[in-house]
């Protein structure tokens, strides 16, 4: 092990700007319950730029310092400094999660059975060469994984499970999903063929239509159509899903969601009302792809909600138990069902590359970043 541990870290500083910069910190010591886990894959999840950028206008980043030392700055608009207030002077460490092999561990029989062994990990704080976490952060992988396909793990493997164990748990059928060619989509298409649950796939692109077709997606629509509110309506009265997860946010599509809900439960209506059917309709958003206002065209009657929806916040209501078959089957499964594909690789200098940026901060579909430490 070598005697050098870089992090990059995201500060808010009190003149109303973001600095992004990369600080030597020691190598850490693990407690009884603790490993030290050399990091060499870490993902960079459209929720790492959160962390990363938080409220700056990334407009006006500026690069200094040198290729291998980089440092960025960025305006952060005076209107957000005041709930940002107890980011302000600390430098905070990014990453949700990554993997590697662990090179050091605590006296705990937990820790010990993980000496050497390769091991994905969520906590936050992964972009950095060596990271310190307690045994249950830790998730072993089958050996002759690598630390590339672990690297994953976590927030896109347990959110598309999760979205599945909502479903049963709400009392719903089948599932809508946005953006659905993403990598998380395509988790989501291989747990539904492989769970036998109908998943309607909205998709903007034909490209995208057909990537999910040849995994052997069923229903499939396209929100560029002009059939698009038909073609989803079409949909939601074969599979009768009255559940759908939004991570684009802003704009009319979870308005559209609910009101091609609405008419395809209004079918079986006998009588009409103005307030619409008594069919439960549940849009969960989970992203802020469009940071833009929620627009909400109220044609789809009461019986509806709109709920953010939070990985940790949705693991605590699934259970212990759910929770940890869902985190064994992500092992067994990490290279198939919920196998990641990346696009590009980058060191962790080239993370704070202006050019690097530019692209990851675009949040395209297909296009997805993994941070090597070690690079």
């Amino acid at each position: 092990m070598t005697d050098t541990n870089t992090q990059l870290t995201s500060t808010i500083n009190n003149d109303n700007t973001l600095t992004l910069a990369l600080k030597n910190i020691d190598i850490p010591t693990p407690e009884a319950d603790e490993v030290v886990i050399r990091i060499e894959a870490a993902p960079l999840n459209p929720s790492d730029l959160g962390v990363l950028f938080s409220a700056a206008d990334m407009s006006t980043a500026k690069q200094s310092g040198t290729a291998q030392d980089p440092v960025i700055t960025a305006d952060v608009p005076a209107q957000f400094m005041p709930s940002l207030k107890t980011r302000v002077g600390k430098a905070t460490p990014v990453g949700n999660e990554g993997a590697g092999t662990v090179v050091a561990a605590g006296s705990s029989p937990a820790a010990q059975a993980l000496m050497g062994k390769t091991v994905a990990v969520i906590g936050g704080g992964t972009y950095r060469q060596f990271i310190c976490a307690n045994v249950q952060s830790c998730l072993e992988l089958k050996e002759g994984t690598t630390a590339k396909e672990g690297a994953s793990s976590f927030v896109n493997p347990l959110t598309a499970l999760a979205m599945v164990e909502t479903m049963r748990a709400e009392g719903h059928k089948a599932i809508i999903h946005a953006a659905a060619a993403s990598n998380l989509g395509q988790m989501l298409n291989r747990i539904s063929i492989a769970d036998g649950v109908d998943l309607i796939n909205i998709v903007r692109k034909p490209e995208q239509e057909k990537l999910l077709r040849d995994m052997g997606a069923k229903y499939i629509v396209n929100s560029s159509s002009d059939t698009f509110l038909a073609d989803l309506t079409a949909a939601i009265i074969e599979t009768g899903a009255t559940i759908a997860f939004d991570p684009i946010g802003g704009g009319q599509l979870t308005s559209d969601i609910l009101n091609c809900m609405e008419v395809a439960a209004a079918r079986d209506m006998k009588e009409h009302t103005i307030y619409g059917s008594d069919t439960f309709k549940q849009v969960y958003i989970y992203g802020a792809l469009d940071r833009g206002p929620i627009t909400l065209n109220r044609n789809f009657g009461f019986a509806w909600a709109v709920n953010g929806f939070l990985l940790f916040n949705a693991l605590g209501k699934l259970g212990t138990d759910t929770v940890m078959k869902m985190r064994k089957r992500v092992a067994n499964e990490i290279t198939t069902t919920f196998a990641s594909n990346y696009t590009h690789e980058v060191s962790l200098a080239e993370v704070l590359h202006l050019q690097s940026i530019a692209a990851y901060s675009k949040q395209a579909t297909g296009e997805k970043y993994l941070i090597k430490p070690q690079a």
